[in-house]
């Protein structure tokens, strides 16, 4: 069983540590154990049902009210919220406790809804957008384990991959052909397969070469695709230091291509770019730039 610090609680729920003091005492919500110097650890059960209670809270309902609440009927009471509220930060919450969980059925229950709610694209770029950013931080403190990312990113990997397939009718209409790749040690790759999705849903053509491709294999590409525009991704701070080579290799090979460069690394980036090369940290730059390609 997984034991969290008041900070931990702070950052997965977005309450106050010094407001949850006050809830421990006042309305004995929670019970942590503590340390023999007087720290204060949360279990699992305490966080979910701190995640709970924001939810709740958020929703209008008064600390004094749900404290007189059992758990069982805490978790109803979200669980009807959650087929009703448009509010990202309940969506996100809910997220985050079924990944805490490893509860796939939850997660998939909660992702499902929210596609047939506002559609694939908006629920990536409102839902899933800020709760990557936010797995990202937590992943960083060691608030959660790498398994418990890896989860989420499977679950979420497999609804993008329905996502393009679900594409595969849609009439190519755009002229620029793009191909979508992941350079030598990047392997996060949900943000591209976002992107494949984002094009074959506009209409464009796509090559998709996956994770991890060697640079030696892009002279042989060149001969046998025809490409307009290359799209990368450098999420990993240790592949962006070979971020330069890897665009002079790509525009060796390429040099009368498009190259966008994408990814969390991108703005940290100190190379001189070219008039062919263009970087887009947000999905939204990315998406306009898309739209006038043609």
């Amino acid at each position: 069983m997984a034991t969290y610090s008041i900070k931990d609680m702070e950052k997965l729920s977005g309450i106050k540590a010094h407001t949850i003091r006050i809830w421990e005492k006042r309305y004995s919500l929670i019970c942590p154990s503590r340390t023999n110097t007087n720290i204060r650890l949360y279990s699992d059960a305490e966080l979910r049902k701190l995640l709970n209670i924001s939810i709740l809270v958020r929703n209008g309902m008064r600390i004094s009210q749900i404290s007189r609440l059992p758990d069982s009927v805490l978790g109803e009471k979200v669980a009807i919220l959650a087929q009703t509220t448009s509010k990202i930060e309940d969506l996100s919450e809910g997220l985050i406790s079924a990944m805490i969980e490893f509860d796939e059925n939850k997660f998939d229950r909660i992702l499902s809804n929210l596609i047939i709610k506002f559609g694939f694209e908006d629920t990536y770029i409102k839902v899933l957008t800020p709760f990557f950013e936010k797995v990202g931080i937590l992943w960083q403190t060691g608030t959660i384990l790498p398994a418990q990312e890896h989860f989420v990113s499977s679950l979420i990997r497999q609804k993008l991959i329905i996502a393009i397939d679900s594409q595969r009718d849609v009439p190519i209409t755009r002229k620029s052909n793009f191909l979508l790749f992941l350079p030598e040690g990047e392997m996060h790759e949900l943000g591209l397969l976002f992107i494949q999705y984002l094009l074959r849903k506009r209409g464009y053509s796509t090559v998709y070469l996956g994770q991890n491709v060697p640079m030696d294999n892009f002279p042989g590409l060149s001969e046998k695709l025809s490409v307009d525009v290359l799209v990368t991704s450098f999420t990993l701070s240790s592949v962006r230091v070979n971020a330069e080579k890897i665009v002079r290799n790509i525009l060796l090979s390429f040099p009368h291509t498009k190259v966008i460069l994408t990814g969390l690394q991108i703005k940290n980036f100190s190379f001189q770019k070219t008039h062919n090369v263009h970087c887009y940290s947000h999905v939204h730059d990315f998406i306009q730039a898309i739209e006038v390609f043609d």
